[in-house]
């Protein structure tokens, strides 16, 4: 990128990782209040994860129509309503007289909020290709994984000052502000000559049409799979660090935002680096680490292994996590222009999908172990390599690709 170019793209990644924290905050800013939430309904933990579930099963299924939309009607009106929506559903969140009614608003909140994530990547793969949509991805990510740091330390604070009603209203004043970005600073990057008709079957035959695709499938699950280990990593560790650890609201916001740092170092690497290594080798990497650091997870949970041996695996996982994203996005998106709606869409999907399944099963042993964490990472870093091996690899192999499926 020329001077000018990089200047242009900083803005506009700022711009878009506004957006795509929302999912972040919508995830994370709660966290340190489970506690409160439990003894507040009298109900169990199991049932209060069961609110991170809906909110990353909206947060799935909405991206596959929020993709779609965005296909057919362009990427600033979809995100428009999005917001709007957002806001009312934060209120509702926030005024919920039980935990069944605080679960079915936190399914809508993240049904929504699923805009901000697959319209901004959408946005990034219209403007940008090739190695510059690898650099531009890396600065996407630089700023939205700042949400993963922020969102729980902002939790904790809102907590010391008022109750988790308090979180839910902050959410709805950020969607307030994402809906007055929406309006009056996003640009429509597409034009209606490139959109996709308005036909449910047509979208259909695009999803059907991505899944066929042999190395797409493979990059999604590479970095789906991994990402939804992160999940069972978010919903387990409130209970881990603080009940079993005995770790303050606090103390757990800054040890669980601090490997939000680890996932902007392994992002940005790949950025910087994705002239000199290739993003297959940045890739292959990742998954290697992550089923390193997974497996010395599991053993510190079996030897019940002090706080410290814990928390340093955990940071390289995150860490491959971050390296893993940023190579895999722009190699499966690269073919896709004509589709990137529905192909961030089903980039974005699997993750929130499989994490709505396994974020549950981490206290399915009880809130006294941390073995079914270490089991659920360990076991997504396998499903993720074999993804890669099975559909990718041998491709690449056989075809001499180094970094992407076509010339940018």
């Amino acid at each position: 990128m020329t001077n000018k170019n990089n200047q242009h793209a900083v803005r506009l990644a700022l711009l878009l990782g506004l957006f795509s924290t929302l999912g972040p905050f919508t995830i994370d800013m709660y966290l340190p209040a489970f506690p409160q939430i439990v003894e507040q309904f009298g109900t169990t933990a199991s049932l209060v994860q069961l609110s991170l579930t809906a909110c990353l099963l909206g947060l799935g299924i909405g991206q596959l129509v929020m993709g779609s939309l965005s296909d057919v009607y362009g990427r600033r009106m979809p995100l428009l309503i999005s917001m709007a929506i957002y806001v009312a559903a934060s209120v509702f969140c926030a005024i919920s007289p039980s935990i069944w009614l605080l679960i079915l608003s936190r399914l809508v909140q993240g049904f929504v909020a699923s805009a901000g994530i697959v319209i901004s990547r959408a946005i990034a793969r219209d403007m940008f290709s090739g190695h510059e949509l690898t650099k531009f991805f890396s600065l996407l990510l630089l700023v939205g994984n700042l949400g993963p740091l922020v969102a729980p330390v902002t939790g904790s604070g809102v907590l010391a000052l008022t109750s988790w009603i308090g979180v839910f209203i902050a959410l709805a004043l950020l969607g307030a502000y994402l809906f007055a970005m929406s309006k009056w600073r996003l640009q429509e990057t597409l034009p209606v000559e490139r959109r996709s008709p308005s036909n449910f079957a047509q979208q259909l035959r695009n999803y059907g049409s991505l899944l066929r695709d042999r190395s797409f499938a493979g990059y999604m699950l590479a970095q789906g799979v991994m990402i939804a280990g992160v999940f069972a990593y978010v919903s387990g560790t409130p209970f881990i660090y603080q009940n079993i650890y005995g770790v303050s609201p606090t103390v757990f916001a800054l040890l669980f935002g601090s490997n939000g740092i680890t996932l902007i170092i392994g992002s940005q690497l790949v950025g910087r680096m994705a002239h000199r290594i290739s993003e297959q080798t940045f890739l292959l990497f990742g998954l290697w680490l992550a089923s390193a650091a997974s497996i010395a997870v599991l053993l510190v949970a079996i030897f019940h292994g002090p706080l410290y041996a814990l928390v340093i695996p955990l940071v390289f996982f995150v860490a491959a996590i971050g390296i893993t994203s940023t190579a895999a996005f722009p190699l499966a998106m690269e073919s896709q222009g004509h589709m990137a709606g529905s192909a961030a869409a089903l980039m974005g999907v699997i993750p929130f999908l499989l994490g709505a399944v396994v974020s549950p099963l981490v206290g399915i042993a009880g809130e006294g172990t941390a073995v079914p964490l270490g089991v659920i990472i360990l076991t997504t870093s396998a499903a993720a390599m074999l993804s890669y091996f099975f559909l990718v690899k041998k491709r690449v192999e056989r075809d001499g690709l180094e970094r992407f499926p076509i010339s940018s």
